[in-house]
């Protein structure tokens, strides 16, 4: 567990802080000899532990707030005061447990009920989508970007997009203007204290249910990021997220074939020209060399026009392997899409590509994809 333990008394921090070292080595234990409220920056313990002397109203209304911004917080207190009265208003303020001071037994018997209940909780088991360009300009970091805007329209679904484009990845720039605080090679020399709090506080959030992760602006820091460390993130992101979207690039080194053993799907995007099918067919035998089921590798055919010379049965034919979806060629809307940092279904959403992309969404989601609307039906739905 990740648990913060809050004293003013310094002696009862250092004896809390050996008692629940000694407890689990598991646990991550962090301190404050200061009032809760100042561990709110945004990180979320699972456990926050007040120890105090005397605690009065100013306290509880302090631990109430906290609990309401941050409902999975378990608070317990130790402290002399154990009057029904005071109990109750302990309980209400949003406290699991009110222990008596210096009772190390009954501390740790409620941190194994805590630790129960987590245990218990249901979690996500996130699928892992990985994109990979063909060859350079395929549009995989535009499908990536976009497709995880569209898997977490709605906000019914948590969607995460990982930059793995470790030199001059740019993901970011396709959904949105912000320059991120953190990116993943930041994050992979913080990768020993990965948790759940330190992940979410490093995404760009786009919208409520989506967010991104970004490359290293500087080259010379891809070095930082190593194989273990995708696995470490991929398995905390698995239960965080109902999809993690991976923009691999088009390099395969140990950091990308890692990615690809982890994910549960990967998508070769290429585009009906004749270069693209020729090193299509390369990465689709590097991958068939690398013992990858053949259901777990869908074609993604972008840009793709009825007047191209090379039909997608030509594709199918070649590649011995069926197209799983087709994106229209609407060059205009895309441009100004990336342009802009805008997801093209904000910017466009009546666009091919935009639908192209929520098909292909609700495809993956089991679910069907919204019916087409004309021109009358967008007019009566706006008046």
């Amino acid at each position: 567990m990740n648990i913060v333990i809050v004293s003013k008394n310094e002696a009862q921090l250092k004896r809390l802080t050996r008692l629940l070292r000694e407890r689990s080595a598991a646990d991550r234990v962090s301190l404050l000899a200061s009032t809760p409220d100042m561990f709110d920056n945004g990180i979320t313990p699972d456990l926050l532990l007040l120890e105090q002397e005397h605690i009065g109203e100013e306290e509880l209304e302090r631990l109430e707030l906290l609990g309401g911004r941050h409902p999975a917080l378990a608070i317990i207190l130790q402290c002399p005061q154990q009057s029904p009265q005071f109990l109750l208003r302990s309980m209400r303020a949003g406290v699991r447990e009110v222990l008596p001071p210096d009772d190390d037994a009954a501390l740790c018997a409620a941190l194994r009920r805590i630790e129960d209940k987590l245990q218990k909780q249901v979690t996500r088991k996130g699928q892992v989508l990985a994109f990979v360009s063909c060859k350079g300009g395929s549009g995989a970091t535009f499908i990536a970007a976009n497709l995880g805007y569209a898997l977490a329209a709605g906000d019914q679904r948590k969607v995460a997009l990982f930059d793995l484009n470790l030199q001059f990845g740019d993901a970011a720039l396709f959904v949105s203007d912000h320059k991120p605080a953190t990116t993943l090679s930041q994050l992979s020399q913080q990768i020993l204290r990965l948790d759940a709090s330190l992940l979410n506080a490093s995404m760009i959030q786009i919208t409520p249910s989506y967010s991104v992760l970004a490359a290293a602006d500087d080259p010379a820091h891809a070095t930082d990021i190593e194989a273990d460390h995708i696995d470490r993130l991929l398995t905390l992101a698995r239960s965080q997220y109902d999809y993690i979207l991976l923009d691999v690039g088009r390099g395969l080194d140990a950091v990308s074939v890692r990615a690809l053993d982890r994910a549960d799907l990967i998508f070769p995007v290429l585009q009906a020209t004749l270069p693209y099918v020729r090193d299509g067919k390369r990465l689709l035998d590097v991958f068939r060399g690398l013992g990858y089921r053949e259901d777990k590798i869908r074609l993604i055919l972008n840009r793709y026009a009825s007047s191209d010379s090379i039909r997608v049965a030509d594709l199918e034919a070649a590649y011995g392997k069926h197209v799983y979806k087709s994106i229209p060629n609407h060059y205009e809307a895309v441009a100004a899409s990336v342009s802009q940092g805008v997801p093209i279904l904000k910017l466009a959403p009546h666009n091919p590509v935009s639908r192209a992309l929520q098909e292909l969404a609700a495809s993956l989601a089991g679910e069907t994809p919204p019916a087409a609307q004309g021109w009358v039906a967008r007019l009566l739905a706006r008046a």
